[in-house]
Parts: C-alpha cells; sequence; structure tokens
C-alpha cells in the first residue's frame, strides 16, 4: 500500500464535503475505526516522548491549527513511517536531521 491508500484505510485521510458549488469542511472518516482509536492514543504518546513529532506537533500549533488538526497530521505521519517499516521489513530509526 502507498502512503495515501493506509491513511485512508485508517480513517486519517481528509476528504471534502463539496457539492456543486459548495465548499464544505475537510473531514476525517471512515477506515478501521479500532486502528484508528489506537493510533490516535499512541499519537499523543510519541508527541510527548518523540522530539521530531513534538517539534512537528509543536510547529502546527504556532501556525494556528487547532490541537486535533495536528495530532491528526501526526498520526498520518506515523501510520506512513509504520507502513513503510512493514513493507520494508525495517526497524524503527530516530530520525536524524
Amino acid at each position: 500500500m502507498d502512503r495515501r491508500q493506509i491513511a485512508a484505510l485508517v480513517g486519517v485521510a481528509p476528504y471534502n464535503n463539496d457539492s456543486g458549488s459548495h465548499r464544505g469542511h475537510r473531514q476525517i472518516w471512515g477506515g478501521r475505526a479500532h486502528v484508528r482509536r489506537v493510533l490516535y492514543m499512541s499519537s499523543w504518546i510519541i508527541i510527548r516522548h518523540n522530539t521530531e513529532f513534538k517539534a512537528r506537533y509543536e510547529a502546527l500549533r504556532e501556525r494556528g491549527k487547532c490541537a486535533k488538526v495536528a495530532l491528526v497530521a501526526c498520526m498520518r505521519v506515523l501510520i506512513v513511517r509504520l507502513n513503510a517499516m512493514l513493507r520494508d521489513n525495517t526497524p524503527w530509526r530516530e530520525q536524524t536531521a
């Protein structure tokens, strides 16, 4: 699966709510609810204890994003990275700049 497919499967891909000339709000929905709940809790933990995710979350908050939007962005990054680990059969590695 590619990054878009795994995000949609878990339910953290943004979907638009447009109809005709109406442009609705973007939202996340669908996907595997149980996996999304586990990912939600895991993301709060990784934001607290991983410097890269903490910096990503805080940067989004400083740009004016609400906490839930910033968290969902981190959830998406986490699930994409975990999917790549499974695909490539590699262990977790801290990202270095």
